[in-house]
């Protein structure tokens, strides 16, 4: 476990910068301002506008994958302006004034899309140093320099993008525009890939200098709190959905990588069962800004909340002192549930509404070949010590794997219903596949696994970033189609998710070439039931991007 002491900067609430102040006028387009890059460190990347930092999906959430960066950024003296793809528009004047563009791609959804955004600012800016940062950039990091990118970082990335924004800045490089680097620069950015030169994703505990206008440790380091001044109102992102009301929502993130290596997580290949933790003081500062900007609920949205669980309470135990009121949700295993189910009861009275976790699937054969470390039964244990302590489980399902069988998928239903679990569980769970990123440990399983996964494998379709696999029974490819088909419309059409459960039930029933009416389902659904606490972003980060969502992205890039 990693943990080390630093002291936050003032917070960045404080000092309010406008999203119009940061973009400048095309007088001073930095595009055409190579020559003056020789006048030293500092030069025009530090410039607002120079720099551009581009989110396209995070979950609904208000992006810490640009809040975050753009704290370490303004820090060392740089002006970022920042682009939310879900909820902005594209702007084309940012993007030619831009003279590095950074894409945050910290799942698979935002890769799929932050491409399509690349694609777009290269046809806009040619010359402008594309860079993708993140879990996901990493993983794919060949195909995006060959294709699109200028250099790619993976890990904890703000160190990397810090000093490759001091490389691109020295005088050495100064005859190039940023969009001319090659394997030798890159070779002096530890952390970051370019052409020629692939790096391994950065893990290293975060440090920084000190500077002489911010509060500093001993040992000279600190951690900024995340800037959300660039971004727009958190009342634009996902809202918690609670007693038949709707309510603001913060984002937090107190850790980044996991502890456990389940097979099928992209997090374990980067990673490889590291994680580190994030300054508590920082987290609560941030948590702080974002009350101050009207969130009532907050999510704490780390991969697994309780890898550091001592971590985790004092920073929950805080949050309530400063804000009673405030309540929260978390991601953890079911195995933490079992292993920390004292906690519980404390994390409801300091205001835990529900919990996320990785189910993944009531299959004991799918769990065995995930390596997910817990079996059925202990899913319904852990269910019942969160309904004991008056905290909802929403699990998260793979619904489909090479392993889960027709009969497995129906079982699914019978238990979700059996278990009351259904208002638990948003739709799109039912439709999630499989995806098997490069690099993924599923590639390399050991040597006593079961059933490897090579034995079902295809290609790798490297522009949909994941290997392609084909299940033994072609009657659960065709349903997963159908069941991801009836889950888009439905979303769409804002239907009750009760009744959607009931029509991919009948789905299945359609596929095993049974009666549904065999079931003698009463199926008796009040619209205006009270509904356990839920995200109103009913998305999820390893599911495949919408046709909406791609259209979404494709029109905003096209303004």
């Amino acid at each position: 476990m990693l943990v080390w002491q630093f002291t936050p900067t003032p917070m960045a609430v404080d000092s309010q910068r406008s999203n119009t102040n940061a973009v400048v006028g095309k007088d001073k387009s930095v595009r055409s301002a190579t020559s003056s890059l020789k006048n030293g460190v500092g030069g025009t990347l530090q410039q607002p506008g120079a720099l551009l930092l581009i989110s396209c999906y995070e979950l609904g959430h208000q992006p810490i994958g640009l809040a975050q960066p753009v704290g370490f950024l303004e820090q060392k003296g740089y002006a970022p302006c920042t682009l939310d793809l879900s909820v902005e528009e594209f702007d084309t004047q940012r993007v030619e004034q831009a003279r590095v563009v950074g894409i945050s791609v910290p799942m698979h959804t935002a890769l799929s899309l932050g491409c399509q955004v690349a694609e777009r600012i290269r046809q806009t800016n040619p010359n402008a140093h594309i860079c993708f940062y993140g879990l996901y950039a990493s993983l794919n990091a060949a195909y995006l320099l060959e294709h699109l990118a200028d250099s790619v970082i993976g890990g904890e990335y703000e160190t990397p993008l810090v000093n490759l924004l001091d490389q691109l800045t020295d005088s050495q490089y100064a005859e190039n525009t940023p969009h001319d680097t090659d394997s030798g620069f890159a070779a002096q950015v530890e952390g970051v890939s370019c052409a020629g030169s692939i790096a391994l994703p950065f893990l290293k505990k975060i440090s920084w200098p000190s500077n002489a206008s911010k509060t500093n440790t001993s040992n000279g380091a600190i951690f900024p709190i995340p800037t959300r001044t660039t971004l727009p109102t958190l009342s634009e992102y996902a809202r918690l959905e609670y007693q038949g009301q709707e309510h603001v929502v913060g984002y937090v993130e107190a850790s980044r990588g996991c502890l456990h290596t389940c097979l099928h997580c992209p997090i374990v290949p980067v990673y490889q069962g590291r994680f580190f933790l994030f300054p508590a003081p920082v987290v609560l500062a941030d948590i702080r800004q974002q009350v101050k900007a009207g969130a009532v609920h907050i999510t704490l949205g780390d991969p697994d909340f309780l890898n550091g669980p001592g971590h985790s309470l004092n920073i929950v135990r805080a949050m309530h002192e400063e804000f009673p009121h405030l309540t929260f949700d978390f991601t953890t295993k079911i195995e933490h549930i079992l292993k920390d189910q004292s906690l519980f009861t404390e994390f409801s009275q300091l205001g835990c509404l529900f919990v996320i976790s990785a189910v993944e699937s009531f299959s004991e054969t799918v769990l065995v070949h995930l390596e997910k470390g817990h079996t059925r039964q202990d899913i319904f244990k852990a269910h019942d010590i969160l309904r004991s302590a008056g905290i909802t489980l929403r699990p998260s399902l793979v619904a489909f794997t090479p392993w889960t069988t027709l009969e497995d998928y129906a079982e699914m239903f019978d238990l979700v219903e059996q278990h009351r679990l259904i208002d638990c569980i948003d739709p799109v769970q039912y439709s999630v596949r499989l995806l098997v990123p490069p690099g993924s440990a599923l590639l390399t399983p050991p040597k006593a696994h079961p059933a490897p996964m090579a034995q079902f494998l295809g290609a790798l379709d490297q522009q949909k970033f994941q290997h392609t696999w084909t299940h033994p029974d072609p009657r659960m490819d065709s349903l997963q189609k159908a069941v991801t088909k009836v889950v888009e419309n439905s979303t769409k059409a804002k239907e009750d998710p009760e009744r959607t459960f009931y029509r991919l039930w009948e789905l299945v029933y359609d596929a095993s070439r049974l009666k549904f009416a065999s079931l003698n389902k009463a199926v008796s659904m009040n619209p205006d039931r009270v509904r356990p606490p839920r995200m109103t972003e009913p998305w999820f980060c390893c599911a495949e991007p919408t046709t909406d969502q791609f259209h979404s992205v494709e029109c905003s890039s096209k303004t």
